[in-house]
């Protein structure tokens, strides 16, 4: 299950919506900033982030005659952990995803669709763009505070295909928050078997967001100590691999 390229499938469903509404208007381009997990909840948790992504989407849109590029750079920041998947051994298939997309107002109106999408809507979109997804259950919902707005977190269970093999997952996914000039959208991922441990870890990573975090340069985490990754081998141990091979988003 290639976590890009589902999350480039919900970026690019949400920003071909986006490009039509601003091409008619006349906006040719935007960009969202990166946003990041603060380390103490990355080092508690035992998640390691990776160096942000840009997800750019580029349409070509017309309106009465009139065409023109429109460009919406949304950015993703993904965190990892490594976890035992018994037969499978360690992977890492623990992911937990902080996605952000550029808030745009026409006439005073909000026209990124990603705003106003429930959780449910958000799962279908991600599901529709992507195969390695499929038969997203609903489970439960609750609400959590992220960056001092609460909005609900929903999460699903739902199959993912892992080296060949289908696992079942719990997907995690909240409604998007408003920043000063984005909507940030979260998503964690693991096998459904460690959902004992992980439901919690995703909640503080979720709680931890904030757009404080430097994430070009404040990427150090529990691998320059003795806290969780270095009891799970997370480090050099795991460096070989792929990293698209583990589940995730």
């Amino acid at each position: 299950m290639n976590r890009r390229e589902l999350i480039a499938g919900l970026g690019t469903a949400g920003a071909i919506g986006l490009a039509g509404c601003l091409g008619v208007a006349g906006v040719d381009e935007h960009t969202a900033t990166a946003v990041g997990v603060e380390k103490e909840a990355r080092r508690e948790t035992g998640y390691e982030q990776s160096e942000p992504e840009e997800l750019v989407i580029e349409e070509s849109v017309g309106a009465m005659g009139y065409s023109e590029d429109v460009i919406v750079t949304n950015y993703l920041v993904e965190h990892e952990k490594t976890v035992d998947m018994g037969p499978l051994g360690d992977q890492r298939a623990a992911v937990f995803i902080v996605l952000s997309t550029p808030q745009i107002s026409v006439v005073g109106q909000q026209v990124n669709p990603v705003e106003d999408k429930s959780t449910k809507e958000l799962v279908e979109l991600v599901a529709s763009n992507y195969d390695g997804l499929s038969n997203a259950q609903h489970e439960t919902d609750e609400e959590v505070s992220i960056m001092d707005s609460s909005v609900t977190e929903s999460v699903f269970v739902a199959d993912a295909e892992f080296d060949g093999q289908e696992v079942e997952v719990n997907l995690h996914v909240t409604e998007a928050v408003k920043t000063a000039d984005d909507l940030v959208v979260s998503i964690g991922v693991y096998p459904r078997e460690l959902g004992r441990q992980e439901r919690e870890n995703i909640k503080t990573l979720m709680e931890a967001i904030s757009v404080d975090v430097d994430v070009y340069t404040d990427n150090e985490d529990a691998a320059d100590d003795d806290g969780n990754e270095a009891d799970d081998g997370e480090d050099e141990g795991e460096g070989g691999d792929d990293e698209d091979s583990g589940i995730g988003v």
